[in-house]
């Protein structure tokens, strides 16, 4: 039977240094278990008008509105039959897209034209890191 190689782990001791990383992840969000969303995408935006029309007028996180857009473009069947990457815009999506048809990888970037940062995203910018080394 042959033995291991130096530097490599059993799948059993990869599974629980995952185990413990996750762990530490958890306990990092202090007490009450709840944290305050940071990212850009977790940051709730307010929708201008055309935009409302689809998601709905209320601020969301980036990752909400986007899937209320997928939920849309799938509840009218606006993927291309033939390159399911692309979208086809009917007349709601076509103000936002400015064309009729866009890649699924272009759409976040036309959909963040229309969207203002709502007032609690517009915090005072973190400190830089600042390194350590002399």
């Amino acid at each position: 039977m042959a033995t291991p190689k130096k530097g490599t782990t059993t799948k059993s001791a990869a599974k629980k240094t995952t185990a413990k990383k996750s762990t530490a992840k958890k306990s990092a969000g202090g007490e009450g278990g709840a944290r305050e969303a940071r990212g850009g995408i977790a940051q709730p935006v307010t929708p201008d008008k055309e935009l409302a029309a689809i998601v709905g007028k209320d601020p969301l996180p980036r990752s909400e509105m986007t899937k209320k857009i997928w939920d849309y473009i799938k509840k009218n069947n606006l993927q291309d039959s033939q390159n399911r990457r692309n979208i086809n815009a009917d007349d709601k999506l076509r103000p936002i897209f400015g064309k009729d048809q866009v890649t699924m990888v272009a759409m976040p970037t036309l959909v963040n034209q229309h969207v203002k940062e709502t007032a609690a995203a517009r915090r005072a910018p973190r400190p830089a890191a600042t390194s350590q080394g002399s």
